[in-house]
């Protein structure tokens, strides 16, 4: 069952009645696609930040993006996403679309903030907290507050808790950050399955940033909830946009499919 925090008081309380969280001695976590976990080092590295920023009609695809993320970040740990107010209104997290993810309803705490100072302070506490898998935080807008010096505490927090933090950026353009890494997500076409059945979620993902790595590179991934993990040799890569260019073997890029009702609007909600 989906819990919800609506201030900073009530969401330590509820912190601190999770248990505490086993660390994983891997230093990062992959994405399951091997080209792109190699490119990273990897995958993404733990008790970091890292920000996801979503494409022009693009913002079911990140929060899907993320909560998959957060998933693989903390198996079988809470997550906690933290939203402002006015978007807490608008719209709530979908089940079925949750699980379709494979993300479990019952490992999602929501902590709902009145404003943007109130959403960095509750960050930076519960990154803190030990029983956390990963922190999801959900940003709109220009977001001042959020500057060189906020994403420094955030990360500071992060490295001596090992909580990997996923900063969700609606509605945004990236801006000076210490973030880990930095995306841009969007959603991917779909292609049904058999019996035109909806076809697996996909996305399509551009490497802005990388600490002390490559950036300036596209892949399409393709989300099997069955295997928990992205690729299946039906993913995309696109260098720079240069389709099929650079890819093993020369092969033909394949399309991808797509099918995510993560969040849906408050009108449009399930009872």
């Amino acid at each position: 069952m989906i819990e919800s925090a609506r201030n900073l008081d009530a969401l330590k309380r509820r912190l601190a009645s999770l248990d505490r969280v086993v660390r994983t001695r891997h230093a990062h976590f992959p994405f399951g696609h091997a080209p792109l976990d190699r490119m990273l080092g990897g995958g993404l590295a733990r008790g970091r930040v890292h920000e996801f920023f979503a494409c022009e009609g693009g913002e079911a695809a990140a929060t899907g993006l993320s909560l998959i993320l957060a998933r693989l970040a903390g198996p079988q740990a809470t997550t906690l996403w933290l939203r402002p107010s006015a978007a807490a209104r608008q719209g709530v997290p979908y089940g079925p679309g949750l699980t379709a993810l494979g993300v479990d309803p019952a490992h999602l705490l929501i902590g709902v903030m009145q404003d943007e100072g109130m959403l960095l302070r509750a960050a930076v506490e519960a990154l803190r907290s030990p029983a956390l898998g990963a922190l999801l935080l959900e940003i709109r807008g220009r977001a001042p507050q959020l500057d060189l010096t906020a994403s420094r505490r955030l990360t500071l927090a992060a490295e001596q808790s090992g909580v990997t933090a996923l900063l969700l950026r609606l509605d945004a353009d990236p801006t000076a950050s210490a973030a880990d890494t930095r995306w841009r997500v969007g959603a991917a076409p779909s292609v049904p399955l058999p019996g035109n059945a909806p076809g697996m979620s996909a996305f399509d993902l551009t490497l802005l940033r990388h600490r002390g790595g490559r950036d300036g590179v596209a892949w399409r991934l393709i989300w099997d909830n069955e295997r928990g993990l992205f690729g299946d040799g039906r993913d995309e890569r696109d260098d720079h946009g240069r389709q099929g260019e650079g890819r093993e073997g020369g092969a033909p890029l394949s399309r991808a499919s797509l099918s995510f009702p993560a969040v849906r609007p408050a009108a449009d909600r399930a009872a």
